[in-house]
């Protein structure tokens, strides 16, 4: 029997395997929270389908996502990356990258873990919402709002609402799969 999926993730084998393995699965490591920040913000104003396929560049570009390593980046570093035509070559978007690297090492040090930092915003567990249709799933919500505006108090960069949702659904914060989607009961 056929497996019946988001709709949005049909189209391309690579959507459907991180649609299958990945989205909506709750994230509690910091590492991999800090990979999806940094993608989601690369994201901006592009589909995710061009970020999925670049998101090994990003892995070698931004080593293996250390945030450690990424909070040292110099000039020479962000001349380096401007040229990597396997990530997405826009300044702010590098710039940024950067900078939350920082304020996540800060964010980690005051809260013990970003884990505990970024799901206060749906109280540590994940918002089981029943959408029958793609139409029906929002770009943003009120914990969205909140998280975005508490991050960029934080002086993180490339962080509205509408990022914030797509980072919340893509870490498991919220449960976005549509009901009829094998991946909604397996994650409820």
């Amino acid at each position: 029997m056929k497996k019946i999926r988001c709709s949005w993730s049909v189209s391309d084998p690579l959507y459907v395997r991180y649609h299958d393995e990945e989205w909506g699965k709750p994230l509690h490591n910091d590492g991999r929270l800090f990979e999806f920040l940094l993608l989601e913000g690369a994201q901006a104003g592009l589909s995710w389908i061009t970020i999925l396929k670049k998101r090994e560049n990003y892995r070698k570009a931004f080593d293996g996502f250390n945030p450690q390593k990424i909070a040292r980046y110099d000039e020479k570093k962000k001349t380096e990356l401007l040229q990597n035509a396997g990530i997405v070559r826009n300044r702010l978007k590098i710039a940024a990258a950067i900078g939350n690297a920082r304020a996540f090492l800060q964010t980690r040090e005051e809260f013990g873990s970003f884990d505990k930092f970024i799901w206060q915003f749906t109280d540590g567990r994940t918002i089981q919402n029943q959408w029958t249709s793609l139409d029906d799933v929002p770009i943003s919500t009120i914990e969205a709002e909140t998280m975005s505006k508490e991050l960029k108090r934080r002086g993180f960069k490339f962080v509205g609402p509408t990022i914030c949702y797509a980072f919340m659904q893509a870490v498991g914060m919220v449960n976005d799969h549509t009901t009829d989607c094998f991946r909604h009961r397996e994650l409820s």
